[in-house]
């Protein structure tokens, strides 16, 4: 039967996602310029990968492969567990550190960086819900 925590937070992290890219999505040209797009971004990335990170924490607990000690290190537990792949254990630990900036630094968050993530990188987001679902 599938795991309907696993199932919610692959739907959350895609949820989440579309949103991000909407608001940047609107008018790529003006998003450096409105600060109530750009908050909207942040804050859909981070709960895409605060979403991440609980169902690496929950798919960890179900499998009990142990505690991981860092959100960092529940993508380092599911890689070398054969869970994801390593790839994808290296993009996720850097969204994680996004995220770590996003909510304890916020004045430290670069808007070219946001950009950046979500132009380039929110695909593997994606991909880490895609992979929820098959796990679930």
């Amino acid at each position: 039967m599938a795991d309907d925590v696993l199932l919610n937070k692959a739907a959350s992290i895609e949820r989440c996602v579309a949103r991000a890219r909407e608001e940047y999505d609107k008018h790529p040209a003006t998003f450096t310029e409105n600060q109530t797009r750009q908050d909207a971004a942040i804050l859909n990335l981070q709960r895409a990968c605060e979403a991440s990170i609980d169902a690496g924490n929950r798919l960890i607990r179900l499998h009990r492969l142990g505690l991981p000690q860092s959100a960092r290190e529940v993508f380092d537990i599911l890689a070398r567990e054969g869970l994801i792949d390593a790839s994808l254990a290296t993009s996720m630990k850097q969204m994680t550190g996004f995220r770590n900036v996003a909510v304890h630094d916020y004045q430290a968050v670069q808007i070219p960086i946001v950009i950046a993530i979500i132009e380039k990188h929110t695909g593997d987001l994606l991909d880490y819900a895609s992979r929820l679902i098959e796990l679930a």
